[in-house]
């Protein structure tokens, strides 16, 4: 299992103004400075905040495997062995090394490298770090793409552009698998200790329905909701989540998060080119 150092609240509150004034100053940027915002911003987090979770929590092996065992029974209903598979965010890399073994070629794509030294490669995976812009892959690159707990980083400006490269990347009814927190149980960042509203790393957390609508913007054909790890298929099912999430927004705020932190925890998504 995961652990992490208890902080006082003293702490939490320095981790909150400081995140707050770092993703306030990306909120405000271009997208030339967002480049360059990229490369430094968590640098200067972790320095700032040297008792972050993403420093002080000791994952061990057995929790590193469940992690990535979770998120492979996202993806192994449209994984086979002529897959080119590539992921968005990979960080240390060890699920789409996980998955290389299961396909023809595993592709990751990042702003950094953050494998740790001395981890294998296998030989049909390739990291590309890129500006969070421009990439250069040709169209209809991948079968599956996948990223996990990512789509909340990305400024506003930035989410159309995501969907646009991820819609080029894909082949003919290809596969764009994702997860990132729900609107109504959040914020799932250092904000929610302090109020209701995204003012730190969370630039955006959605609902189901609303990214439906970005998806349909960008071409894809279907998008199918995961119900307990598997996706719904049929657009019945898809409709009636649909509708629990929208009686679960007419709840005051307070209960509104309580119930869908038990059932709209986050969007996690299969969507179709």
């Amino acid at each position: 299992m995961s652990t992490e150092t208890p902080r006082t609240p003293e702490r939490l509150r320095h981790h909150f103004e400081v995140e707050r004034e770092l993703a306030q100053k990306m909120r405000q940027s271009t997208r030339t400075e967002r480049t360059q915002l990229f490369k430094t911003l968590y640098s200067e987090l972790f320095a700032r905040v040297p008792d972050h979770p993403r420093l002080t929590r000791r994952d061990t092996p057995e929790s590193s495997r469940r992690k990535v065992e979770s998120q492979l029974r996202l993806l192994r209903p449209f994984l086979n062995r002529d897959t080119v598979f590539l992921e968005f965010a990979p960080g240390d890399c060890r699920l789409a090394s996980t998955v290389a073994a299961e396909v023809r070629r595993a592709v990751g794509v990042d702003i950094s490298d953050q494998r740790a030294a001395g981890d294998a490669v296998p030989e049909n995976f390739e990291l590309m770090v890129y500006d969070g812009y421009e990439l250069a892959l040709p169209d209809a690159t991948a079968d599956v793409i996948f990223s996990y707990q990512f789509l909340e980083h990305l400024h506003p400006d930035d989410v159309d552009a995501h969907f646009a490269m991820a819609r080029r990347l894909l082949k003919p009814d290809g596969v764009y698998v994702f997860d990132t927190p729900h609107r109504y149980s959040g914020p799932h960042d250092v904000s929610r200790h302090f109020g209701h509203e995204l003012v730190c790393f969370h630039f955006q957390e959605w609902t189901f329905r609303e990214m439906r609508a970005i998806l349909r913007r960008h071409g894809f054909s279907a998008a199918y909701a995961y119900r307990f790890g598997h996706p719904l298929t049929r657009r019945a099912w898809n409709t009636v989540n649909d509708l629990f999430e929208t009686a679960a927004g007419l709840l005051p705020a307070k209960i509104r998060q309580r119930v869908s932190s038990r059932w709209f925890s986050s969007v996690t998504m299969a969507a179709r080119a």
